[in-house]
């Protein structure tokens, strides 16, 4: 059971909501330091297609942006023409006000608010990329944080044809920052083969203080 005296996961996307308050729509106001390492991100992210052998090639790719903020990941993927034109993109989050800020920004494109925890998610798609969902833990302990990601990962899982790709920040650093989850890969390692049965999945370093996890789902016979 959860101390009373601990936040819940709402602190979370209040925080974000707070930094857009404060910064606008700009990488500060999903509480990225700079556009330019955002924009790297935003490539690790979308590689999930590009490393899986799989990958649909046939018709579009349906790629869940979760956790869209304020659809930068959308911006980018429009600036790369041969990527645009494969991806069809889908916004969530569970905060209102971005979803709302996103739909006033691009009303042709469908974002939709909802809570994973408490609901399904709306559709099944290809992909599920999770760009800065599991990256900060403000002051929740690291046990609630890692709880929290494990539960997100194994319902979004579920709905999902071919992966999912999220990051979290690097144990392998001279301090860890109390505010961010610093998770052990071999923790990740444990529950994506444990829990959600796949052993398909690589973990990416790119210069930042962070690891991008691409998990695949296993076809049959695979991953056994």
């Amino acid at each position: 059971m959860q101390n009373s005296k601990q936040k819940s996961y709402a602190c979370l996307f209040e925080h974000y909501e707070n930094c857009f308050k404060s910064n606008g729509d700009c990488a500060q106001g999903v509480d990225w330091p700079n556009e330019k390492d955002a924009a790297l991100r935003y490539d690790v992210m979308m590689d999930i297609i590009a490393h899986d052998r799989d990958s649909p090639r046939e018709r579009k790719i349906k790629v869940l942006d979760f956790g869209c903020g304020l659809a930068h990941l959308y911006e980018h993927i429009q600036k790369q023409p041969q990527l645009s034109d494969q991806v069809t993109y889908i916004g969530s989050d569970i905060s209102n006000t971005f979803v709302e800020a996103c739909r006033l920004k691009y009303p042709n494109l469908k974002f939709t608010c909802f809570d994973v925890l408490q609901s399904d998610v709306p559709e099944t798609v290809d992909y599920v990329v999770m760009n800065g969902v599991f990256t900060e833990k403000r002051n929740l302990s690291f046990d609630y944080m890692f709880s929290f990601m494990c539960r997100v990962l194994e319902r979004t899982f579920k709905f999902v044809e071919r992966g999912v790709a999220f990051n979290i920040m690097s144990p392998a650093v001279d301090y860890e920052r109390d505010d961010l989850f610093h998770c052990p890969l071999d923790a990740i390692v444990n529950f994506i083969t444990k829990v959600l049965g796949t052993r398909l999945f690589s973990i990416r370093s790119y210069g930042l203080y962070e690891n991008t996890v691409y998990i695949y789902k296993a076809k049959k016979g695979e991953g056994d």
